[in-house]
C-alpha cells in the first residue's frame, strides 16, 4: 500500500493510476474482462482495502473433493461505461466459505521517490500572526531547504511589502494557472484552520499534492502540526515516510430539467466537507425526492438534506445529529436537516453509490444546494443534484497517523465524553 501511494515528483495523488494486477487475472470470462476494462478506465479508489487471494496449483484438485459445497466467486462489478461504480475488489473465496480479505495496511504511507522541489504556502487572511509565521517559513524554505516557494499573489505583495528580498516567491497570474498547478507544486503547506485545509483542496479539480495543514484556527479537526515545531515538523514531512489520512471528496452534479440525460450537467463541483440541500429564504418545508442509484431512498419534508464526506462527519452533519466517522471509512453521510418526522434517522450510505436529490414538480418552493459552504445553486423543479465518490482525495499529513490524529482531534476540539470519573468510594457489590 505504501508503494502504490508514494507520491510522484509532481505532487499528485491520481487514484485512475492505481493498478491492481491481481484482479484482472481472477476475471476469467468475456463479460467480466469488459467490466474489467471499464474499471481500469475510470481508475480504482486508493481507498481500496481487499486483495484477491490466488489459490495454488492445487486448488482445484481441492475443490473437486468437496461435496458438500459448491465452488462460487463474488467480485465487484461496473454497471455500464457511464456508471459511477468503479471498484472491482475481490471478496476472498476459499473452500467454499466468503471471508473478507485482509487489509493490506493499518496506515497508509507515503514514500517520496524523489525529493520535493516546490512548496505551496497557502494562509489564512488578516492574521498577523499567519504573517509573521508566513514570513519566517518562506525564509527557511527558501535559505535552508532550498525549495522553490509559490504563494497566492495576496501573500506576495505582503511579503514584497515586508521586504524586497522575497522576489524569489512565485505566484500565478490569474485563475487559468491554477488549473495546471498540481504539475508544479510537490507539496501543500496550509496555515490556518479547517477552512484553510478547505480553500486548499478546492484549488485543485484534480489530483492533490500531498498537504501538511498547521493549526491557526478555531477548531483542528484536519490540521494536527503546531506552528511553533514547524521546522521539526517540515523536516520530517521532507525527509519522509510520513503516515497519510486520504479524505474522499464528493462530485457534485447539477442536472437542470431541460437536460436531455444525467451526463449533460453543469461544471461540477468537488467538495471535501459537505453538501447542502436547504430552503434558503423560503417559510415552506424543502420537499427533496431521494434516490440510489436510481433505487428510491425517502422523500425529505424539513429544512433540508446535507450529504457529507466521513471528513465532514464533525462539520454540518454532526450538527444536524449525524454520527462522527473516522476520515478514512468510505461512505457518503445521509443526514437530514430538522426532518419533519420523528423516525428519520441519518443513514451512512457505501462509498460506491450515485446519490440523487431531485426536486419535485409539486414542490411549493425551489431548493437551494452549497458546495462546503460556498457556490449557492438554486434547484428549481425538475432539476436535481448527482453526487458520487470523486476519483481524486485529499491526502493530509499526519501528525502520528489517522486513528490517532482523528481520536485527539474529537477529544480536544469536542471534548467528547468529558465527564468527572466516579469516585472509587462508596457502595459496592459484594
Amino acid at each position: 500500500m505504501a508503494e502504490r501511494l508514494s507520491a510522484e515528483k509532481k505532487g499528485g495523488i491520481d487514484c485512475g493510476r492505481v493498478k491492481n494486477s491481481d484482479s484482472q487475472s481472477m476475471l476469467q470470462n468475456e463479460s467480466n474482462e469488459h467490466s474489467e476494462k471499464i474499471c481500469m478506465k475510470n481508475g480504482i479508489w486508493s481507498h481500496e482495502v481487499l486483495y484477491d487471494r490466488e489459490s495454488d496449483s492445487n486448488s482445484n484438485t481441492d475443490l473437486n473433493k468437496m461435496t458438500n459445497k459448491a465452488s462460487f466467486k463474488l467480485s465487484w462489478w461496473c454497471n455500464g461505461e457511464n456508471g459511477d461504480q468503479h471498484k472491482h475488489d475481490i471478496v476472498s473465496f476459499e473452500k467454499g466459505d466468503i471471508t473478507t480479505a485482509e487489509r493490506s495496511s493499518k496506515q497508509i504511507s507515503l514514500k517520496w521517490e524523489s525529493d520535493p522541489q516546490t512548496v505551496l504556502i497557502l494562509t489564512k487572511p488578516n492574521s498577523v500572526s499567519v504573517q509573521i509565521l508566513c514570513i519566517q517559513m518562506v525564509r527557511w524554505l527558501k535559505e535552508k531547504k532550498k525549495l522553490n516557494v509559490y504563494v497566492e499573489p495576496r501573500v506576495r505583495t505582503e511579503l514584497l511589502a515586508e521586504s524586497s528580498n522575497f522576489n524569489y516567491v512565485q505566484t500565478w497570474k490569474d485563475d487559468s494557472e491554477i488549473t495546471h498547478l498540481h504539475m508544479n507544486i510537490d507539496l501543500v503547506i496550509t496555515l490556518g484552520g479547517d477552512g484553510t485545509v478547505l480553500w486548499a483542496a478546492s484549488m485543485f479539480k484534480g489530483p492533490v499534492p500531498p498537504i501538511v495543514p498547521f493549526s491557526l484556527g478555531s477548531l483542528g479537526f484536519m490540521t494536527p502540526f503546531h506552528s511553533e515545531h514547524f521546522k521539526e515538523c517540515l523536516d520530517s514531512v521532507l525527509r519522509g515516510p510520513i503516515s497519510i489520512t486520504l479524505r474522499h471528496r464528493l462530485l457534485c452534479r447539477v442536472v437542470r430539467d431541460a437536460a436531455k440525460n444525467e451526463y449533460e450537467t453543469e461544471e461540477p463541483f468537488l467538495v471535501l466537507n459537505e453538501v447542502t440541500i436547504d430552503r434558503g429564504i423560503s417559510s415552506y418545508l424543502t420537499n427533496l425526492e431521494c434516490y440510489c442509484d436510481n433505487s428510491f431512498v425517502t422523500c425529505v419534508q424539513g429544512d433540508g438534506l446535507i450529504l457529507s464526506t466521513t471528513s465532514g462527519s464533525t462539520a454540518y452533519s454532526l450538527a444536524a445529529g449525524g454520527s462522527m466517522v473516522h476520515p478514512q471509512v468510505p461512505g457518503i453521510l445521509f443526514t437530514p436537516i430538522c426532518p419533519h418526522s420523528l423516525s428519520f434517522r441519518p443513514l451512512i450510505l457505501p462509498e460506491h453509490v450515485t446519490v440523487r436529490i431531485a426536486v419535485p414538480f409539486n414542490s411549493r418552493s425551489p431548493a437551494w444546494a452549497s458546495f462546503d459552504g460556498k457556490d449557492r445553486k438554486l434547484l428549481a423543479a425538475g432539476d436535481a443534484l448527482l453526487c458520487s465518490m470523486a476519483p481524486w482525495p485529499v491526502p493530509t499529513a499526519c501528525q502520528v497517523d489517522s486513528t490517532n490524529d482523528f481520536l485527539r482531534s474529537i477529544h480536544d476540539g469536542l471534548h467528547w465524553n468529558l465527564r468527572k470519573t466516579q469516585s472509587f468510594d462508596g457502595p459496592r457489590e459484594i
